[in-house]
């Protein structure tokens, strides 16, 4: 089977479409036809060693959205010919017209969500979800996103207006008409950013998720009224030096219910902007890798 992948661990230069083995089912696991991939940053980390990844060749893509084919093992909760999303093991192997897929993170896709739209909620609306679960905020609390114009930013927004939590968002002034429509109130990053804050919020606010960290991640902390209630998922050693938490994944078939769930009802736009067949894998996973993505971007096999 061709898939689109890397050769050897490195930059883009080492990706390319490769051959690889038809995908099996391992204990745990499904084989789908992929109807649609996400696209990640964390696709191209794992293609320069990241993670602990393989050494390649391999195929690229951690999140698919599919028809079943073949159930693996000890998976009795889904059968052949449901349509399902979820999380690829080892996050690799999304990228190809199959792939195996962990049925522990793996869902059925609801009448009305589109393949593309569940596809991208693995990734990053599942870690917005974990993030929020996890500071476990009073409704009516103030959240800070730092960094509010990403994959990630984008969810964790919407999700938060949903669990009843005021939102402030820093992003470029590009981006703040958007950040605008999912509910947050948008702040221009750069300096002075702590002091526009605090014309919004002048006693501080109540949690911060951060996806910028360094010197940034740093000077909003000082909002904090409490240290703890910090996660960044860009930078874990300052997190953890300013007191706050790293993130831990659940990665469950329950969490991804939720969000699909989420998605059927409105309260959750997965902002799919840029759906392309996978012979554009490599602009695909340029325009994310350069940051210059606006939403969610697609494969589709």
């Amino acid at each position: 089977m061709q898939g689109y992948g890397f050769v050897a661990v490195g930059g883009p230069e080492q990706q390319a479409f490769v051959e690889v083995d038809e995908p099996r089912p391992g204990p745990g696991e499904l084989l789908v036809t992929v109807r649609a991939a996400g696209v990640n940053p964390g696709d191209w980390k794992v293609r320069e060693g990241g993670y602990g990844a393989a050494a390649g060749p391999a195929v690229l893509g951690r999140e698919v959205a599919g028809t079943v084919l073949e159930v693996g093992a000890g998976v009795d909760a889904f059968a052949v010919g449901d349509e399902v999303f979820g999380g690829c093991p080892d996050m690799l192997g999304g990228w190809a017209p199959r792939a195996r897929v962990t049925a522990g993170f793996a869902a059925r896709r609801p009448d009305g969500v589109s393949a593309p739209d569940a596809a991208v909620l693995p990734v990053a609306a599942g870690t917005a979800w974990d993030a929020l679960v996890q500071l476990d905020l009073p409704e009516g609390a103030t959240l800070l996103v730092n960094g509010g114009g990403g994959g990630v930013g984008v969810p964790v927004i919407q999700l938060a207006v949903a669990r009843g939590l005021r939102v402030i968002a820093t992003a470029s002034p590009a981006k703040h008409g958007l950040l605008t429509d999912f509910g947050a109130i948008p702040v221009a990053y750069g300096d002075g950013v702590v002091e526009r804050i605090r014309e919004v919020e002048p006693e501080g606010v109540d949690g911060i998720f951060d996806m910028v960290g360094g010197d940034p991640l740093r000077a909003v902390a000082s909002l904090l009224t409490a240290p703890e209630r910090l996660i960044s998922i860009a930078d874990y050693g300052l997190s953890t030096e300013l007191g706050g938490q790293q993130i831990v994944r659940d990665r469950s078939t329950a969490v991804l219910e939720r969000l699909a769930a989420h998605v059927a009802d409105g309260r959750l736009d997965p902002y799919v902007t840029d759906v392309r067949p996978l012979a554009d894998a490599a602009a695909a996973l340029a325009l994310v890798e350069d940051g210059h993505a606006t939403g969610k971007v697609v494969l589709t096999p």
